[in-house]
């Protein structure tokens, strides 16, 4: 009878902020806001009407803060945390949270590409914020990007149903058209959106 309350107990501890220890945490927190917005069930979504592929604006929160924890406060955003809010991303077919997760999609995935290439970031407080442009810290430019990152950002975009407007148009930024080989275009941007 123990074993199923502590497999209720884990997500439940899994999503505190201050539980939170690392980026591997963080991405697996990120999992059970994934799961909740796909069932409609589970501690995210306890105490409120949540239906099963919605994300409305507790998910949001859930996610921001989740990836301002302390513990990672000042780290970059890792792969696994930029593929868990792409799997939350890929999981709701409904919004009701006035665009805040695309905000935060574009701006954690940005995060990444850049610590990734080497190029400096802020800290995920200023960087995710609603209130900060991402244009004030994001890179204007391709030089230093790194071309593997550039690649899986367009795989994680390519045949999605929902796109990421805000991310769409700062990789294009980012990449520019000259940057790129004509035969790579095409893989980068689902041009029929």
């Amino acid at each position: 009878m123990s074993a199923p309350l502590a497999t209720v107990a884990e997500p439940i501890a899994a999503l505190e902020p201050s539980k939170i220890s690392c980026r591997d945490t963080a991405a697996l927190a990120l999992t059970v806001v994934r799961d909740g917005v796909i069932t409609g069930e589970g501690p995210t979504t306890k105490g409120r009407v949540h239906f099963s592929r919605e994300l409305d604006a507790d998910d949001a929160a859930w996610c921001a803060r989740i990836l301002t924890a302390t513990a990672v406060e000042h780290q970059p955003v890792s792969r696994a945390e930029a593929e868990a809010l792409f799997e939350i991303n890929d999981a709701a077919a409904e919004r009701s949270d006035n665009g805040r997760f695309d905000d935060l999609l574009a701006k954690a995935v940005v995060h990444h590409a850049a610590s990734v290439s080497g190029l400096p970031v802020p800290s995920r407080t200023v960087a995710l914020s609603p209130e900060t442009a991402i244009e004030s810290w994001a890179p204007a430019k391709s030089a230093g990007v790194d071309t593997e990152v550039l690649n899986w950002i367009a795989s994680q975009m390519r045949g999605k149903r929902r796109s990421n407007r805000t991310l769409m148009s700062l990789v294009a930024t980012i990449v520019g058209v000259a940057a790129l080989p004509l035969t790579t275009l095409p893989n980068v941007f689902d041009i029929g959106m």
